[in-house]
């Protein structure tokens, strides 16, 4: 049953293309502390259509975007080169710990004057 949830699904877990994928031309940069795991192209190939590398991450359990880490986040969407695993990465003074979206949860913000406050 696993195989086929999972093959049909992408919200579980990554699917079985992205895992073939990942075995073939991925290499492992890092892993977070929820357990996450990074991947650029192995070899560093500039993708032809996207013009910069090739990054992904495989998350742990279900798949939800708000769960990558600020450091994790920059180095995804190509705003810094350095991955948080690196030795030479620095955290900026200005980044927070990362917080889990809440919406649609008993723990979502309510401001003042909310109706379900």
């Amino acid at each position: 049953m696993s195989y086929i949830v999972r093959f049909f699904t992408w919200w579980n877990k990554a699917t079985l293309s992205t895992g073939l994928w990942t075995i073939l031309y991925g290499e492992r940069v890092g892993e977070d502390e929820f357990g996450n795991v990074y991947y650029r192209r192995r070899g560093r190939k500039k993708d032809a259509a996207l013009g910069v590398e090739r990054r992904w991450v495989i998350y742990k359990g279900y798949c939800e975007g708000s769960a990558t880490p600020p450091g994790w986040y920059g180095w995804l969407h190509h705003t810094v080169d350095v991955p948080p695993t690196a030795e030479t990465y620095t955290a900026k003074d200005w980044e927070l710990p990362h917080q889990p979206n809440l919406t649609g949860t008993p723990q979502a913000y309510r401001p003042p004057g909310s109706q379900e406050r």
